[in-house]
């Protein structure tokens, strides 16, 4: 299915602050979220990953592509989860992150260098495991953080560790 791109939302529309629902993954509605979302992530220069809040949706779907990025080692190419959680996250690491939904300031975050997440696929609503490391880790992270309610500037240490984007993308 070809997505359409969708706005992206900025802080503080509300929609990013509240937990997302549970969707059923076979649902023509998700199917078509999770085609957007890969379409709005393809048009957004530096984007790794998208979030259904943050193109306005309350649901707990996202996409992350981390492929040719120049910190990522595992790459899991692109794809959609819905319903994801963490079952397990290991050596935790600082670093910069940035947002879509937040352009003009990035922040340092400490987050699990090494997961482990579930959730299904769309479309099929197959469960799937993913082990993975490094960047790609960190951008997964990032996303279900939206799909909780949370941006990154929730998990910085402090107002010392929130910077005003220097590049535009």
């Amino acid at each position: 299915m070809t997505g359409a791109v969708r706005a992206v939302v900025s802080a503080p529309d509300p929609v990013l602050s509240r937990a997302g629902g549970d969707v059923d993954p076979t649902a023509e509605e998700t199917i078509r979220l999770a085609a957007d979302l890969v379409a709005t992530m393809r048009v957004s220069p530096g984007c790794v990953g998208l979030a259904a809040p943050q193109v306005g949706v309350g649901a707990r779907v996202f996409a992350v592509d981390v492929t040719g990025h120049p910190k990522a080692v595992t790459v899991h190419g692109t794809f959609v989860l819905c319903n994801a959680r963490v079952v397990e996250a290991t050596r935790w690491k600082p670093g910069r992150e940035g947002c879509m939904s937040v352009p003009d300031l990035t922040g340092d975050v400490k987050r699990a260098s090494r997961l482990v997440v579930e959730g299904d696929l769309p479309g099929t609503g197959a469960a799937v495991r993913l082990v993975t490391d490094g960047f790609e880790a960190r951008a997964l992270q990032h996303e279900i953080d939206h799909c909780e309610g949370l941006l990154f500037l929730d998990r910085v240490a402090g107002a010392h560790a929130v910077y005003q984007r220097k590049v535009y993308l």
